[in-house]
């Protein structure tokens, strides 16, 4: 979820510090996290904050992971625009992701059965899916779990019995509880699925990392948020 953030933030950070190389991966929060653990990155993207057993790995390894919140995000469920749903209550997208409703006509639309997708277990998009609409309701083993956000747009945007939890130009955003999604919404707090997106360092960063963190939050860095479609802090 951070990469493309990042990536624009590296793009532009590099251009103006050229004694500066930026590897950049992405793959999952968790595969983030666990690479700083093994003090494989300086820097790790994830859009969710650390489990405890995480924090109890990291103690054990030595280390003291830092959290700093980069921007918001608002987790937004899509549709293909050929799909006539428009709008669901908190309770139906629970059940749409528990597989307990089945067909969109029970939603008021058409007669054909719910496809689900959304992110794998690695990814803390999915894990602030489950805690966030889910609670302890877990999402249907028939759902389609893709590694990327990318597949999750390809996969929703060419089916109109799909939906998911991305949002992209080629898919509809759903309205949910009568709330718009949108920037707005989640810096107001009124959008029900929303949440801060971070990046952790080993200790307080240092050097070229610390200035890259410094960047990314800038008032320049945050315009590269906007440009990812995510929400600036401020």
């Amino acid at each position: 979820t951070v990469l493309p953030i990042m990536q624009k933030v590296s793009e532009a950070y590099m251009a103006a510090n050229p004694n500066v190389q930026i590897a950049l991966s992405g793959g999952g929060s968790g595969n983030g996290i666990k690479a700083l653990r093994d003090k494989m990155t300086d820097v790790a993207m994830s859009s969710r904050d650390l489990k405890d057993k995480e924090k109890k790995d990291f103690e054990a390894h030595g280390i003291n992971p830092v959290k700093i919140p980069v921007a918001l995000d608002a987790i937004i469920p899509v549709v293909s625009p050929k799909n006539s749903v428009a709008s669901l209550t908190m309770e139906q997208l629970r059940d749409l992701f528990a597989g307990k409703i089945k067909n969109w006509k029970e939603l008021g639309g058409a007669d054909a059965p719910v496809v689900v997708v959304g992110r794998d277990s690695s990814s803390g998009t999915f894990e602030s899916w489950q805690e966030l609409v889910m609670g302890k309701t877990r999402v249907s083993q028939r759902a389609l779990l893709q590694s990327s956000s990318g597949g999750v747009v390809q996969a929703v945007a060419g089916n109109p019995n799909i939906g998911v939890g991305y949002l992209d130009s080629q898919i509809k955003g759903l309205v949910v509880n009568g709330v718009q999604p949108g920037a707005k919404t989640a810096q107001d707090g009124t959008w029900p699925i929303s949440r801060e997106l971070y990046l952790f360092t080993s200790g307080q960063p240092q050097g070229d990392a610390k200035k890259l963190v410094d960047y990314t939050l800038s008032a320049e860095g945050q315009q590269f948020v906007s440009k990812s479609g995510f929400v600036p802090l401020k």
